[in-house]
């Protein structure tokens, strides 16, 4: 598994791979789990909080708002989100 982009999450990401890995090929594609009921959820918004402290003090949150920003439109014809 590859590190995390900031050294401070490794350990919470690895933990999160770790679990995720097991519940993708053990539960959800035997049909078992969902990805509703997903136990690793927990471990995933550590990990993503991790990660948005880090993207902030890098200064890398404002230019990933400005690019979401920028491609609304793409993200509403190609996700299916509304603008």
């Amino acid at each position: 598994m590859s590190q995390s982009l900031a050294k401070q999450c490794n350990e919470v990401k690895e933990r999160y791979d770790t679990c995720f890995l097991k519940w993708y090929s053990e539960k959800y594609l035997r049909g078992i789990g969902t990805a509703e009921n997903n136990e690793c959820s927990e471990l995933f918004k550590e990990y993503s909080q991790c990660l948005k402290v880090a993207l902030k003090e890098r200064g890398i949150d404002k230019l990933l708002e400005e690019a979401r920003e920028d491609n609304k439109e793409n993200d509403a014809v190609y996700l299916g989100r509304n603008k």
